[in-house]
């Protein structure tokens, strides 16, 4: 198990290089670290401690994002966990459209949260590329608030959701969110 885990991280790690070397700069299709930062405190409040320097850190990791989402979802876990959210995606060329996201995960992960979440999307250029699965691995501990972010990719398009909320949640997984621009139960 422990090998898997390794394995996991390296990999992930291993595909967020790669993939942040291949997003082009244009900018007029990205957004700035001022628009994004605007953004995301406009959504989350200006008082959330850390934001800017979680919003800096993206942008060192991975350049100016195509799009971002604005948020919110619900998630649960005992050993096997499911993630359901909703929200807005917004895309630099191509204006807003409605957007939803499920998904299961499975790991050493206990208790629930609900959260809001700004995700940061990059090398997205139409929204009908997002309508896909995206793995990834989180470590959460919520004890009543929290900030924290995980990159989700598949090669092509990286996520880079950070979420704010409340709960009773602590834990590490592996799983994938699968967005849709349809509201779905069903959480493969």
């Amino acid at each position: 198990m422990r090998t898997f885990i390794v394995l996991a991280v390296f990999v992930a790690v291993a595909s967020t290089i790669s993939i942040s070397l291949a997003y082009a700069q244009d900018d007029n299709q990205t957004f700035s670290a001022s628009e994004i930062t605007d953004a995301a405190e406009g959504f989350f409040g200006s008082t959330t401690a850390g934001l800017a320097e979680i919003i800096e850190r993206i942008f060192s990791d991975l350049g100016q994002p195509t799009a971002y989402i604005e948020g919110e979802e619900i998630s649960g876990a005992f050993v096997v966990g499911l993630r359901y959210g909703k929200g807005e995606l917004n895309i630099k060329a191509n204006g807003k459209s409605r957007i939803f996201w499920q998904g299961p995960s499975v790991g050493f992960d206990i208790g629930g949260n609900a959260s809001k979440t700004f995700v940061l999307v990059y090398g997205l250029n139409t929204k009908d590329a997002i309508y896909k699965r995206f793995p990834g691995i989180e470590g959460t501990f919520y004890y009543v608030a929290g900030l924290g972010v995980n990159y989700q990719g598949d090669g092509e398009i990286m996520l880079a959701p950070i979420r704010t909320g409340v709960g009773l949640r602590t834990g590490a997984n592996i799983g994938y969110l699968h967005y849709n621009d349809e509201h779905s139960w069903l959480p493969f």
